[in-house]
Order: structure tokens, then sequence, then C-alpha cells
């Protein structure tokens, strides 16, 4: 007999408007990249890295299911996970935690090699390059030039554990990720609110330090 469920929510806004504007930027840096659109590349830069960010901050005062600490567990959690036993819930599973966690701060690194790496002839110059040596941006610009693939591998692993769950009708993961809700058994509370106040701060905060960088982070150098 299958179990009851019920339609809740799940995944706030916030949380997938950062998510599928990832989707988006991501090909679109290394389309620019790759077309010497150096200033559309850097400005995109800029934007993605508010948004990481902001989806840090967001994963402290968020709503429950954006809030790290619901959804990061320790080994024995992913252990359990991994051998078929887990208590109901929604969100990101202890497996799926680790994707998102690879995924940010591979990102993240990304971004941030950018941000000091240098090449004066092509015009591709982070406004962080001055704060470091010419030896220094050079191994940071050559890394971040094959950094990418890393990058993307891990997008793709993503990607293909996304398609074998659904495969397997294991647990519906894009539905909730585009409309906000997905069904869940009969008992499990869905999301929380969105605190608005809290919103507010992350995103004044996430613009702010990105706009600093923009302008070569005054006061540092």
């Amino acid at each position: 007999m299958a179990s009851k469920t019920h339609s809740v929510s799940i995944w706030d806004w916030p949380v997938r408007i950062t998510h599928w504007s990832f989707v988006l930027l991501l090909p679109a840096m290394y389309l620019t990249a790759d077309n010497s659109e150096w200033g559309w590349h850097m400005r995109l830069g800029h934007v993605l890295l508010a948004l990481l960010i902001f989806r840090v901050i967001w994963g402290f005062i968020g709503t429950e299911t954006a809030r790290f600490g619901s959804f990061v567990k320790g080994p024995v959690s992913v252990w359990k996970y991994l051998r078929g036993r887990q208590d109901h819930h929604i969100g990101h599973n202890p497996l799926g935690a680790l994707a998102v966690l690879a995924l940010l701060g591979l990102t993240f690194a990304q971004v941030a090699m950018g941000l000091f790496a240098g090449d004066p002839f092509d015009g591709a110059t982070g406004p962080l390059n001055p704060l470091v040596g010419v030896g220094t941006a050079d191994t940071i610009t050559d890394t971040h030039e094959w950094f990418y693939y890393v990058v993307f591998g891990m997008v793709l692993l993503h990607i293909t554990a996304i398609s074998i769950y659904a495969g397997a009708k294991l647990q519906n993961l894009v539905g909730p990720m585009v409309v906000g809700k997905g069904e869940v058994a009969e008992g499990v509370d869905g999301n929380s609110e969105t605190p608005l106040r809290n919103l507010v701060i992350a995103v004044v905060i996430s613009v702010g330090i990105a706009l600093w960088v923009y302008a070569g982070a005054p006061g540092l150098g």
C-alpha cells in the first residue's frame, strides 16, 4: 500500500533564484572567456560573487531548508543514508549536502582566482590583481584557466546524480527547485517562511561586498 503524501513548501524563492542563476552564469562565464569578451566576463563574475556570498549568508539566516545546519550532517548520517536508513525530511539529503558544499566551494575558489588573475596584454585583469606579485598572478591565472573544468566536472556529477534519482523514481529533485513545492510523506512539515528582514540584510551585504571588490577593494592596498 502506497504511503500517503501531501504537498508542502520545500525551497524558498531566494534559494531557487540563486540556484537557477548559477545554472545560467556558469556557462555564460565560459562563453565570455572563450570569446575574449572580458568586460562581460568580469561583470558576470562579480554577479556570481554576489550570489555566492548571498548563498553563504542565507545558509545561516535563511529559511529552514536553506540553512546549512538543517542539512549538513556528519559521516554517520551520510553512511546511514547510503544504506537506505534515513528520517523523513525535506530539502537536501545528507549526500546532496556534500554536493552543495563542493559546488559552492569550487565555484567560490574559481571566482576568487579570477579576482586576482591578470594578463594586461589581453585586457583581462581582475580588480584584486594589484594586491599580488606578477609571479603569483601568473600562477593564479594559469590555474583559473583549467580549474573551470574541475567546477564543471562537479556540475556534471551533480546532474548525473539528479538523473539517477529521477530514473529510479527515488525523489523528484528538479520540480521543487522550479516551483518551490513538492510531495512529502504525511506528517512532514514544510519549509519555514522567508524572513524578509534577514533577506534584506543578506542582499545588502552580498551586493556591497561585490561592489567593493569590483572597485578594487579600496583600503586593502
